[in-house]
């Protein structure tokens, strides 16, 4: 059978002061998010911690990637509105003043995507260190 819960009858009572208080907060907030109690029963006891680490690269990188996809998505669906329009043209005029209309788009297009290739190969001199 499954090993039974041990109980806890003693109490051990601290007082800290503020700024004891917030490092013990601090601490606490950085860790995998069990409760107070056993954060610090782990810790008088020299038990292991697990502690949340943040690389701050990665999140930078990561904000980056969401706002190029936001752009690209927006280029994107203006690209498939040109297209659309594209299907709809007849004479050669038309088509030939529709692509010139779009060529802007496409070099902002290859903009972004050199812009991600950029990012991406920065990551990755980081990380690959």
């Amino acid at each position: 059978m499954g090993k039974e819960k041990e109980i806890r009858n003693h109490w051990l009572t601290i007082r800290l002061n503020d700024t004891e208080q917030r490092l013990l907060e601090e601490l606490f907030a950085n860790t995998s998010g069990s409760p107070l109690s056993e954060y610090c029963r782990k810790i008088l006891l020299k038990k292991p911690v697990n502690v949340k680490y943040r690389n701050v690269s990665v999140d930078d990188f990561l904000k980056d990637m969401l706002e190029l996809k936001k752009e690209l998505n927006a280029i994107g669906n203006n690209f498939n509105q040109a297209v659309h329009k594209l299907h709809l043209l007849h004479r050669v005029s038309e088509i030939q003043l529709w692509a010139v209309k779009n060529e802007d788009d496409k070099k902002i297009l290859f903009q972004k995507i050199e812009l991600i290739n950029e990012r991406v190969n920065q990551l990755y001199k980081i990380w690959s260190q």
